[in-house]
C-alpha cells in the first residue's frame, strides 16, 4: 500500500503543471486526500467489515467532495483532478495511471447486482462532468470528452464525446486530452443533413421546372456521379454518427 501512495503522490507532478512542491501537493489536492482515505478502506473491506470502510468513505466525501465506494477497485498512480463531486461506485475498477476530473460519475444504470459499474483500463482519460455508466468496459488509452455520457463499451484507443457517447477518433497515440478541440459529432451530422435537404431541394426545383413528358428521364439523371458520390459521403458521416467511427 505504501509503495501505491508513493505512486499516487509522484503522478500529480507529472499530470498537473500547477503543481509547485511536495508540501504544496500533500496538503492541497483533494484528489490525492480522497484515495490515501480509500486505500486503508479498501484494505477493511476485502478484509469484510462492515461498518468502518464507509464510514471512512463517508469522512472522505466531507473532507474531499469525492465519494469512492471502499468497495471500488483503484489502481496504482490515477490522479483526480480537482474532485468535487467525482462518485466512484462500489463495482467500479479504474486502471493504472488513469486521470479522471471533476463531476466524473463511474455509477450504475439501476437496481442492477453484481458487477454494475464500469471498468477503465490503463491510462483512460476521463473528461469534467462525464457521465459513464452500466458494466461497460473503456479500453486502455481511451479518451472520454467533457459532458459525455458513456452508456457502451469503448475500445483502446479511442476519443468518445456526445450524449450518448459516440467515438470520433481512433489512434494508438497516446497523449492528454483536448478538451478545447473536441469534435462536434451531432453539428456535422446536422450539417450533413441540411446539405442533402438542400441538394434535394434544387432537384424538386429542377423537375417542376420541365415539362411532364421528360418526368421520368429526368428523374433517372438527376443524380450525377458526382452528386451520387457526395450523397455516399454524407451516407457514411450519418453512419459514423449513429454507430462510432470505423477503424483507420
Amino acid at each position: 500500500m505504501l509503495r501505491t501512495l508513493i505512486a499516487d503522490f509522484k503522478v500529480v507532478f507529472e499530470r498537473d503543471p500547477a503543481a509547485r512542491n511536495a508540501l504544496e501537493v500533500l496538503f492541497c489536492y483533494p484528489g490525492l486526500h480522497a484515495l490515501s482515505l480509500y486505500r486503508p478502506a479498501h484494505a477493511l473491506w476485502k478484509l469484510g467489515l462492515p461498518f468502518l470502510p464507509r464510514l471512512i468513505s463517508h469522512v472522505a466525501r466531507l473532507i474531499t467532495g469525492i465519494e469512492i465506494h471502499p468497495g471500488a477497485t483503484i489502481g496504482r498512480a490515477v490522479f483526480i483532478d480537482h474532485g468535487m463531486g467525482v462518485v466512484i461506485g462500489e463495482t467500479a475498477i479504474v486502471g493504472d495511471y488513469s486521470l479522471i476530473y471533476q463531476g466524473v460519475t463511474l455509477g450504475g444504470t439501476g437496481k442492477e447486482t453484481g458487477k454494475r459499474h464500469p471498468t477503465l483500463g490503463t491510462q483512460v482519460v476521463v473528461g469534467a462532468g462525464a457521465k459513464v455508466l452500466g458494466n461497460i468496459h473503456i479500453g486502455n488509452n481511451a479518451r472520454v470528452g467533457a459532458g459525455s455520457v458513456v452508456l457502451r463499451d469503448v475500445p483502446s484507443d479511442c476519443t468518445v464525446v456526445g450524449v450518448p457517447g459516440r467515438v470520433v477518433h481512433r489512434s494508438s497515440r497516446t497523449g492528454p486530452l483536448e478538451h478545447g478541440q473536441l469534435p462536434d459529432s451531432e453539428a456535422a451530422v446536422i450539417r450533413t443533413l441540411v446539405d442533402r435537404i438542400e441538394v434535394l431541394e434544387q432537384q424538386i426545383a429542377q423537375l417542376q421546372q420541365r415539362p411532364p413528358i421528360t418526368m421520368a428521364v429526368i428523374a433517372s439523371d438527376a443524380t450525377t456521379d458526382d452528386e451520387g458520390d457526395c450523397c455516399r459521403i454524407q451516407d457514411r458521416a450519418i453512419e459514423e454518427f449513429l454507430d462510432g467511427c470505423p477503424q483507420r
